[in-house]
């Protein structure tokens, strides 16, 4: 460094910088790091590059040594510097195209935030339009209003900086005190035209103001117009509560519906269990809050928020120990009188989780009213959160318009009725894993379908499903939708064509709740086979990958017992075909296995040919073909058809084995007389031959054991015991 500003001779390979009235020479005998217009300067052909010394105006001198530094070695310490030298050296890196340093020192000033320092910063990242930066500094203001307000920095920001912190609503703050706040700024600054102190005014929420507050603090200032100010005493007093411009906090991404943030349950029965956060430990009795539907007068169950804050998503979970929906509406206000409705689904079933979107508001009281409840008059609610989500979402009517598939269980989707190994085989989003005995959902042709409830309302046009292809067979279907499982439209009909594989389906768009896919159509069997399921429809989603080593074409031959009765499904062609499963299984399938016999050609085979080929054909129940569900009384207690059933044939058996040993031991005493009589007569006596009548046993329709009526096999029971 040399303290005049005489030319240093140097090399061709180094270049002089004076900066304020230094000169400083360096040469370029290391791998240097330059970018942008800083690379430009030197050696881009401007003047510049052929000067001996670069003039380096209106410039901190130890703020350009530091960035002489980085281009030199590729690193600098910030710690030891001054504030001001790091935003000099900010400005410096913008200025010269650092774009690596920049980042650098705008992630070291995030991380040195603090009230003293944040209004400087958030000017500084409003001129370079530095966005990461500016975000991060809105959050802090937005988090300490008040302390900014009252702090000395707050009077150095430049108007287009004033305008734009004041306007935010999540700068949340007392209306007066962010006017006294503005009116110190305005009396600070000398140079402040009369259009931009009335842009920055125009920011001030008047009608926040409390009238006393207008009268004795905003009026002897003389910055508002005695008209503006009768003009914000009316809006006050006629405009509606809700209409009001409120500022409130906004904690993107976190749950203000919680006690530690100060939240509680005003109104509703067991309200200590709504906002604990515990969603696994609940079942008829307890873990929910409740309310009654027709004797609550709207009231419903009442939240307050520890503070007003910004929200524009809920989830709630509704009680889901069975299969009844719910009707509601969620409304919110801020001084508990004047009520804004932001979701209306009374006109729809609803289950477990709700995921609610709505317009941004300032919210303090939430009050969510039941309509419905399928099974009783009384609205039960598991947990309840409030959040301000980013995440964009497409609302028509309330509605969401999903783009993703939100027919999955993760979302609350639940098959009704179809016949399958596990009752959500549909849904579970699993395309590859399927062949003649699992993966798809069923029912039989003329009766019954495969029905399919959302967890709530969507606004949809498409849909998507997976026909079971492992032949060449087609089927023909229709689909039906309803908002109320009562009232169905048909938006699809395919009864007239022959459809394989994948489907892609449109219609109207319309609020969907059910979709009821019924079969019309087989041309190998009496029953219509259902893969996957989707809504709306996905792109590409035939195309995932398939798990390596598994094809689902390629139908397994699992090897049959010989030998048996009728029974058991074992001694007869239609039982060697009857995939017998364990009783423990929600429901069995009617498994298209007509290839696994070698059978062919079918139309020339009778109705009961045909009937035994297929082997196990499912009857599907009226109450639902995955096991007639069934609630006990008001408190919805679950049987299910199937451990019945499988605790009859138990039953059954053990008295069956009960006879069959009374008749051996009979046999045996009777063979022991007998021979007690052979023994006594004196004379040798030709023995008759014995004479066992042994009944014909009862045509069965050949169909699976497991699902045949229990009333048959009682009567049955009580003829061979006669």
């Amino acid at each position: 460094m040399q303290d005049s500003r005489s030319q240093v001779s140097s090399s061709s390979s180094g270049v002089s910088f004076e900066v304020s009235w230094r000169l400083a020479v360096y040469t370029w005998d290391a791998p240097l790091i330059f970018a942008g217009f800083s690379r430009a300067l030197l050696f881009g052909g401007l003047r510049e590059s052929h000067q001996a010394v670069v003039e380096i105006k209106d410039t901190n001198l130890t703020a350009f040594k530091v960035l002489l530094r980085y281009i030199y070695t590729g690193w600098v310490s910030l710690g030891s510097e001054k504030e001001e030298t790091v935003l000099e050296i900010l400005g410096l890196a913008h200025q010269y195209g650092f774009e690596d340093l920049e980042a650098a020192i705008c992630d070291y000033l995030k991380d040195a935030l603090c009230i003293p320092n944040v209004c400087v910063i958030y000017d500084m990242a409003t001129l370079y339009s530095l966005c990461n930066l500016k975000a991060v500094c809105e959050d802090f203001m937005d988090k300490n209003a008040l302390p900014i307000l009252n702090h000395e920095s707050f009077y150095s920001l430049s108007p287009s900086a004033l305008k734009a912190i004041i306007s935010r609503d999540s700068f949340c703050a007392p209306e007066v005190h962010i006017f006294q706040g503005v009116y110190e700024w305005v009396e600070r600054s000398t140079d402040l035209s009369p259009e931009q102190t009335q842009e920055i005014l125009s920011q001030i929420r008047l009608p926040l103001i409390s009238l006393s507050d207008l009268l004795n603090v905003v009026r002897p200032t003389g910055l508002i117009s005695p008209d503006q100010i009768l003009d914000a005493i009316k809006a006050k007093n006629e405009s509606r509560d809700m209409d009001l411009q409120y500022r409130g906090y906004l904690m993107p991404g976190e749950n203000v519906a919680v006690q530690s943030k100060g939240a509680q349950v005003l109104q509703g029965e067991m309200r200590a269990n709504l906002l604990d956060g515990n969603v696994s430990t609940y079942d008829m009795d307890r873990g929910f809050t409740r309310h009654p539907i027709d004797d609550n007068n709207g009231q419903g169950i009442l939240v307050k928020l520890g503070m007003q804050c910004i929200i524009n998503h809920m989830r709630m979970m509704l009680w889901d120990k069975d299969q009844r929906g719910y009707s509601y509406y969620i409304e919110v206000s801020m001084d508990q009188k004047d009520w804004v409705r932001v979701v209306d689904h009374t006109r729809y079933h609803c289950r477990s989780w709700q995921y609610l979107y709505f317009p941004a508001r300032v919210v303090r009281y939430i009050r969510i009213v039941g309509t419905n409840n399928t099974v009783n008059r009384v609205f039960h609610v598991v947990a309840f959160e409030a959040y301000y989500s980013k995440q964009e979402v497409e609302l028509h009517k309330g509605l969401i318009i999903p783009r993703e598939n939100v027919a999955l269980v993760t979302k609350s989707a639940l098959v009704l009725e179809g016949v399958s190994r596990s009752r959500n085989n549909l849904l579970n989003g699993d395309i590859h894993h399927y062949d003649w005995d699992s993966g798809y959902t069923c029912h039989q042709l003329g009766s019954g379908s495969i029905c399919v409830q959302l967890g709530q309302a969507y606004w949809l046009s498409s849909c998507k499903l997976l026909l079971w292809d492992c032949d060449d067979r087609s089927y023909s279907y229709y689909i039906e939708a309803s908002v109320n499982n009562r009232d169905w439209e048909l938006i699809v009909d395919k009864t007239r064509e022959a459809c394989r594989s994948w489907q892609t389906l449109t219609f109207a768009p319309r609020a969907i709740v059910y979709f009821k896919i019924v079969g019309t159509f087989n041309t190998a069997n009496e029953v219509f086979h259902c893969v996957h399921f989707e809504a709306p429809a996905q792109v590409g989603s035939e195309n995932r990958p398939r798990v390596k080593g598994f094809d689902h074409a390629v139908a397994p031959v699992r090897p049959h017992p010989s030998g048996g009765s009728i029974e058991d499904g074992r001694g007869s062609p239609a039982g060697a075909e009857a995939v017998v499963v364990d009783s423990n299984l929600v429901a069995l399938e009617a498994g298209p296995v007509r290839e696994r016999l070698g059978s062919t050609a079918r139309s020339d085979h009778s109705e009961e040919s045909r009937m035994r080929e297929e082997g196990a054909v499912v009857r599907v129940r009226e109450e639902g073909a995955v096991g007639r569900v069934c609630e006990e009384g008001s408190m919805g207690r679950v049987r299910e058809d199937v451990g019945v059933g499988a605790r009859r044939r138990e039953e059954r058996d053990v008295r069956t084995r009960a006879r069959e040993e009374n008749r051996a031991g009979r046999r045996r005493e009777d063979i022991g007389a007998g021979e007690r009589a052979k023994e006594q007569c004196p004379r040798p006596q030709t023995p008759l031959p014995e004479v066992v009548v042994v009944p014909e046993p009862k045509a069965r329709h050949p169909r699976h054991h497991c699902l045949q009526d229990d009333s048959d096999d009682d009567e049955e029971e009580e003829s061979k015991d006669k």
